[in-house]
This record gives C-alpha cells, sequence and structure tokens, in this order.
C-alpha cells in the first residue's frame, strides 16, 4: 500500500501543500471506495468497514499516588519545580509527570508506570534511565 500511494500521490509532487493533499485526498477515496482488494475477497476496504461499537474516551489523567507531588510540563517541555527549570522532551509537553524526592536536592521522573530519570536541582539536569523503547544495540564481543 504504501509503495503505491507514493507512485500514485507523490510522482510528481503537488506544486504545494493544498495540491499535494488533494492528490492524498484522491488516493484515499479510490483506494477505500473503488479499488477491489485482493485480501479482501476483491471487495472494496469501505464495504467490510464496520465502526467500533466501544467509544474511545481516551486514557486516564496520570496519576501518582505514591510521589510526592504531580507536575505538569510546560509547552516549552520544561519541568518547574521549586522555581528551577529542567528541560525534559518535546514528546511531555503539557502532560502530568510525577516526581519524588528520593535524596536532597534529587528527584525521580516518572511517567505513567515508568521512571525516566532523575533530576539534580543543583545541577538543573535530567540523568535519564535505561529506555525500554530504545534501540536494542548487541555487545560488542
Amino acid at each position: 500500500m504504501h509503495l503505491t500511494l507514493k507512485q500514485e500521490a507523490t510522482r510528481p509532487a503537488g506544486a504545494n501543500i493544498l495540491q499535494q493533499q488533494a492528490k492524498f485526498d484522491g488516493f484515499i477515496e479510490e483506494f477505500n471506495n473503488e479499488q477491489p482488494h485482493e485480501a479482501l475477497q476483491m471487495r472494496c476496504p469501505a464495504e467490510v468497514y464496520a465502526a467500533s461499537s466501544r467509544p474511545y474516551h481516551g486514557i486516564l489523567e496520570p496519576h501518582y499516588p505514591f510521589h510526592d507531588r504531580t507536575v505538569t510540563v510546560t509547552s516549552c517541555c520544561r519541568l518547574c519545580l521549586y522555581r528551577k527549570k529542567i528541560n525534559l522532551s518535546t514528546s511531555l509537553a503539557g502532560q502530568a509527570v510525577g516526581v519524588k524526592e528520593v535524596d536532597a536536592g534529587i528527584w525521580l521522573v516518572s511517567f505513567m508506570d515508568y521512571d525516566l530519570g532523575y533530576i539534580d536541582l543543583k545541577e538543573k539536569t535530567l540523568q535519564p534511565l535505561y529506555n525500554p523503547f530504545g534501540p536494542k544495540v548487541l555487545p560488542i564481543s
């Protein structure tokens, strides 16, 4: 599907963003409503699609009962704690994180069930912990 999308909707590319969006919209219309698919027994996706009967309510606001406080990361991706500003991550902007003092001036920062790292308020730095979602690198033998 991605190769077909690339061939049909980007070569040649639209002259501006509106023309390019129109090419994408045309591709989606044809792909879903006009073009039969072998994997769907030669039916179009629109013929077999059914919306979920369960409404989506989003995820609950994170709750940190075992932390000292809950802090919302600013839109500029900082955590503000005791008038100190520590850069976190653009992906956390607007999200609530839990912070817990583990030593004098050292705070553990957590997002949902994941501990992100430790903040040193004196140095205003975040030392990240192991990233379970990061690339898996095998040790060199």
